[in-house]
């Protein structure tokens, strides 16, 4: 079964990534799988925190940073220390016209794996992207959740699972996840 958090962003997220045309894409995913099942030209994971964004972009046996068309963070970006500076590293690794997809909690309870320190709406992810280098007109970003989520990510075990009787319908007012792609143009 899936996470019921996740249920809407996917769906949404999928669309995004699959209009970039994927077969044509090096990526990068920074911890997470998500990105495996888009048939991408090349895809490497880098399991945070072995690979640290914080730390800088990351280089290759050569020493040069490594370059790709889409990077993807996927619940990740708020378990990080230092986003801001993350953010700014995944932009330097990014080959112009290069995209960046980013998706976060923001009404989940605290998981500290290896630590929780962050939480963004659409317009927080948005202000990141933008504060990081990426040109406002060049971000997208949206935001999904509502009452009955909220109150189902108060049950345990933790993450709830999609239930037949589940209501995906949005409430602006309780946002559960949110996410953004911004391009480096």
């Amino acid at each position: 079964m899936r996470s019921l958090n996740r249920i809407v962003m996917q769906k949404a997220s999928r669309e995004w990534i699959n209009g970039l045309g994927p077969k044509k894409l090096d990526v990068a995913e920074i911890s997470g799988k998500w990105g495996e099942a888009f048939g991408f030209k090349s895809y490497q994971r880098f399991h945070y925190p072995q690979y640290d964004p914080c730390a800088g972009p990351f280089q290759g046996a050569d020493g040069k940073v490594l370059k790709f068309d889409l990077i993807l963070a996927n619940q990740v970006w708020e378990h990080i220390d230092r986003p801001y500076a993350a953010t700014r590293n995944v932009y330097r690794m990014l080959r112009r016209g290069g995209w960046f997809w980013v998706a976060v909690p923001f009404f989940i309870p605290f998981h500290a794996a290896p630590v929780d320190c962050s939480r963004w709406s659409a317009r927080g992810l948005k202000n990141l992207l933008v504060e990081a280098g990426f040109d406002e007109a060049h971000v997208q970003s949206a935001q999904w959740g509502n009452r009955q989520t909220a109150a189902r990510n108060l049950e345990t075990p933790w993450p709830p699972r999609l239930e037949l009787d589940d209501d995906l319908t949005d409430d602006p007012d309780f946002p559960i996840v949110s996410w953004a792609m911004a391009q480096k143009v």
